[in-house]
């Protein structure tokens, strides 16, 4: 009898959401009948008012996310020592800009931005000629070819200043630190990446004055091929006899516009090196997790870091601006939009770092300092925390264990006899999956409704609207996990039985995150360790008085740590997927972001939904988010965003490439068979064109193109094209420096192929695409290590680039001939610069683009040759 009057007293507390009782929680029984354990005095257990427990998570929220915000926004603590000098190095990234962009080839990027270079290293070798090291320049122009990302990259002299500051007793070990002053076309590029080398240059002008002399020595790289599939660093690791010398490396890059520069790459393998990191950087700013986004390709960019980690088999540290990524390869990346504080912190990082390698004892065998990658991230940006990966491993699998220990006693409390807690467990468990998937699917389909009133695109939806889109999100969440255990509850506390689920499944993350070897199983850990060591802590404050305000402000303050860290993550995540999904028309940005929100927000609540059930209702909560929700939903469906701007401010552009371009296909006989001329248009994201077509009429689906199946490439003239073509019918273009394509041999050789050799003359940057006829193959040819590599299913891809006073272009291929013939090939010239690059035709249509648009234009041809 007492045993089912205990029951029925709790079940009704639960029900009617009573604010005190008078019952151990541990003096309870299971669904079988079992008697009673033993009774302890009555206690007084108090449950939170709604409304107290939405203003704790409110302010805490507040708070936690005012500490990440100060911390980003807040570029360098305390007074500039005067080491770097960041007015200086100001002025060099003005003069470098002020020429416009600087694609390769250009009289900009190789005479002018060369001699200004080679001006301040000379000025800078002068005043220190008296200390007690060295300055040496040497200006390298190396030619080569490589495989890169499934093609070939050829290029022939391109320009390399490398300036070598060492002891003048000399130095056996170099440090190299590279950075690039060439540019995309349309694009001043002051953040990518003439900021870095303006900082290098301050950088080299610190070192080279120091009175006392370097242990070791340094290589300041200043690179002029880096746009064009990172050629001037691989020309230089490679080919230029400082290289072997080089035992490790810093890479200066950017993926955005000014902020904070974050280390996002590492290794491979060398600990030491983020450990040098962590010691002497000022204002370090780090992340592991950055780093296996980026090695596992979730971002279509790439840096020099792949070249010296792949062919110089030297590890290295890659650092990149990341904060407004929208304008970043575009005409608004100005030198304006770079706060002074922003390269006094990148000066004083790289320079306190550049320092303590040339004097440490690892830069001289780096290689007996290699063992295993690195688990690494600061808090805040005032510390770096860094452990190698094999001991991050024991502390995931201890703190697992600790769970499991934790969870299996629950299992056996005398107040869980029959089995009621594993029912329990895993019945909740499952609830809140279903949720999960609940509120991934509700969210896709508001995605959904974004993409078709063509309303929502990472282009530029502000932050603030997918901070204010999540927490609508707890909704179905809230709502399913209530009703389901609200139903089959019978020993325990709601509130407490969600906390164990949030632990079970934050301790399934970190064992599978641990098994496959990801560093970034740390942040799992933080979300378990820290959530059990507080709830063990206060476990008999929850015992003798519930849900007090007091229980509540301790238990949030023990989570304060991950989710503050978590926090950081999460803008982080989301300053640079967003921008760089609005780079990306191969699929709608709105459903990724819209999973990457709800995952993010299922994540955030889950230690947060605890005071949900422990409050003494959830009515007015369910309410609110659900009219938020309703309400957005209802804003979005009418087309309250629009995806683009021109705000001077913050422009977030609409990016479109445009390319006037000439075709001709030439026969067997060599005779012309077709020619065609217009504006060739892509678009760079997945809205296409349907925001120009109201504006320009002619651009729309009754042009866009298709792939021609029988011409190498479908016939189009640039490497970037995909499936949003549109072509617009124009004018011929006829450029001042024509490309001449010639064959100078055909020879059959012993082995029973064909040798076809040619001779190419043209423009700073050409694309070559080979297409074996149906039974024909190639077998050798002069690129890379001479193995041919299919780019697609059947063609191959070379694209080369040359720097001024470049001979003409010669190369061959063998080829087994087929019942088809042998060979369709095809050459596109591209003209980025100079006179060449505009035509009254495309001129015109560039007027008619809205100012929200961002069109990148050039003149183009495209020559196809059949064998």
């Amino acid at each position: 009898m007492q045993s089912g009057t205990n029951i029925r007293r709790i079940k009704a507390c639960l029900q009617n959401n009573v604010s005190e009782r008078n019952y151990d929680p541990e003096d309870q029984c299971g669904t079988n009948g079992c008697s009673v354990v033993k009774k302890k005095p009555k206690v007084s257990f108090y449950m939170l008012h709604e409304g107290v427990g939405v203003a704790l998570v409110t302010v805490f929220i507040l708070v936690l996310w005012g500490l990440v915000h100060f911390s980003l926004q807040q570029l360098v603590f305390g007074k500039a020592t005067g080491e770097f000098n960041a007015v200086r190095a100001r002025k060099h990234l003005e003069r470098i800009t002020s020429v416009g962009p600087r694609p390769v080839g250009s009289r900009e990027n190789e005479v002018l931005t060369v001699n200004f270079l080679l001006e301040q290293i000379e000025h800078i070798k002068t005043i220190s000629a008296s200390g007690p090291n060295s300055v040496t320049v040497d200006v390298q122009r190396p030619t080569g070819s490589y495989k890169f990302l499934g093609g070939i990259t050829s290029y022939c002299k391109v320009s390399n200043i490398a300036v070598r500051l060492e002891p003048k007793a000399g130095a056996q070990h170099l440090m190299l630190a590279n950075c690039h002053f060439d540019t995309v076309a349309n694009s001043p590029g002051a953040s990518d990446d003439a900021v870095s080398c303006a900082v290098m240059l301050e950088v080299l002008h610190s070192l080279a004055n120091l009175s006392t002399p370097l242990r070791h020595g340094v290589v300041f790289l200043f690179n002029g091929a880096e746009e064009t599939m990172q050629q001037a660093s691989h020309g230089f690791i490679t080919q230029h006899p400082w290289a072997k010398q080089v035992r490790a490396f810093i890479n200066l890059e950017a993926v955005g516009v000014g902020g904070k520069e974050l280390v996002f790459q590492t290794g491979p393998e060398n600990p030491w090196l983020i450990q040098a990191y962590k010691h002497a950087a000022k204002h370090p700013f780090a992340s592991v997790v950055g780093q296996e986004i980026f090695q596992r390709r979730l971002i279509p960019s790439d840096t020099d870091f792949r070249i010296y980690r792949d062919f110089g088999n030297i590890p290295g540290i890659d650092l990149a601006f990341i904060e407004n990524g929208f304008i970043y390869h575009t005409k608004y990346d100005t030198p304006d939009r770079i706060l002074t504080d922003s390269i006094q912190r990148a000066g004083d990082n790289i320079l306190a770092v550049l320092k303590h390698l040339v004097m440490s004892e690892e830069l001289a065998d780096s290689s007996e300092y290699r063992h295993g990658n690195t688990v690494f991230f600061d808090l805040l940006g005032m510390v770096v925390v860094a452990y190698p990966a094999h001991v991050g491993t024991i502390i995931n699998y201890i703190t697992a264990i600790a769970t499991f220990l934790y969870l299996f006693k629950k299992c056996f409390h005398p107040s869980n006899m029959g089995c009621c807690y594993v029912k329990e467990l895993a019945c909740a468990t499952v609830a809140v999956i279903l949720s999960w998937l609940v509120t991934l699917l509700t969210v896709i389909f508001v995605a959904f409704v974004y993409h078709l009133k063509h309303t929502f695109s990472s282009g530029n939806v502000p932050f603030l609207v997918y901070s204010g889109s999540s927490m609508p999100l707890l909704t179905p969440l809230t709502l399913c996990v209530c009703l389901f255990l609200l139903q089959g509850v019978r020993h325990l506390e709601v509130g407490e039985l969600y906390f164990d689920v949030s632990l079970l499944l934050w301790c399934g993350a970190l064992v599978y995150f641990t098994a496959h070897s990801l560093c970034s199983a740390y942040v799992p850990m933080l979300m378990v360790a820290f959530p059990l060591a507080t709830k063990l802590l206060l476990a008999r404050e929850f015992k003798l008085r519930g849900a007090s305000v007091k229980y509540s402000v301790l238990y949030q303050l023990g989570l304060a740590l991950p989710y503050v860290h978590f926090m950081s993550l999460i803008w982080l995540v989301f300053e640079i997927f967003t921008p760089t999904l609005g780079r990306i028309n191969t699929y709608p940005p709105d459903v990724v972001l819209a999973t990457i929100v709800t995952f993010t927000t299922l994540f955030f609540s889950s230690f947060f939904l605890h005071f949900i059930y422990l409050a003494r209702s959830t009515k007015w909560l369910l309410a609110g988010l659900g009219t938020v929700f309703t309400v957005l939903l209802l804003l979005v469906s009418c087309g309250m965003f629009f995806p683009y701007t021109a705000d001077p401010s913050g422009p977030r552009p609409k990016r479109v490439s445009i390319q006037h371009t000439t075709r001709i296909v030439h026969g067997l006989d060599g005779q012309v068979e077709s020619r065609d001329s217009g504006l060739w248009i892509n678009s760079c994201d997945y809205t296409g064109m349907q925001h120009i077509t109201p504006i320009i009429p002619e651009i729309n689906d009754t042009i866009k193109t298709n792939c021609q199946e029988d011409r190498p490439f479908c016939g189009f003239p640039w490497f970037g094209s995909d499936k949003n073509n549109w072509y617009l019918p124009a004018p011929e273009v006829f450029p001042k420096s024509p490309v001449e394509f010639q064959l100078l041999s055909k020879e059959e050789t012993k082995w029973g192929t064909v040798r076809l050799t040619f001779e190419v003359k043209g423009p700073s940057h050409m694309s070559l695409y080979l297409m074996p006829h149906r039974g024909a193959s190639l077998s050798s040819w002069w690129f890379g290590d001479g193995t041919p590599q299919l780019y697609l299913a059947r063609e191959y891809f070379i694209f080369y680039t040359h720097g001024l006073d470049a001979p003409a272009w010669n190369f061959w291929f063998q080829i087994q001939e087929g019942p088809e013939g042998m060979i369709s090939v095809a050459i596109s010239s591209h003209y980025y610069f100079g006179e060449d690059q505009r035509t009254v035709q495309l001129d015109d249509m560039l007027q008619r683009f809205p100012k929200w648009a961002f069109p990148s234009s050039w003149v183009s041809t495209y020559h196809m040759y059949r064998y």
